[in-house]
């Protein structure tokens, strides 16, 4: 099953910490989606794993556009 997921259409943040951020390390390494972000910076303060719709929405696509995952830009396999 393929599920596209579309560039958010609001502005994010691509800052250290951030959704997008964390979803573009996760493929970067070659994790599985694990969506969760540090408000404060990569690894400062508390992790945040109860995200909001858009939140969830800028980490999909910091993963799905990540190096790890990137050809299949916009696309989750499930």
């Amino acid at each position: 099953m393929k599920i596209k997921i579309e560039k958010p259409n609001w502005e994010f943040s691509e800052d250290h910490g951030s959704p997008f951020d964390r979803g573009n390390a996760d493929s970067w390494y070659g994790r599985l989606p694990d969506p969760h972000w540090y408000p404060e910076g990569t690894y400062n303060g508390e992790r945040v794993t109860e995200l909001t719709d858009k939140e969830m929405l800028e980490y999909l696509w910091g993963w799905t556009t990540g190096d790890f995952n990137g050809k299949y830009a916009g696309e989750i396999y499930e």
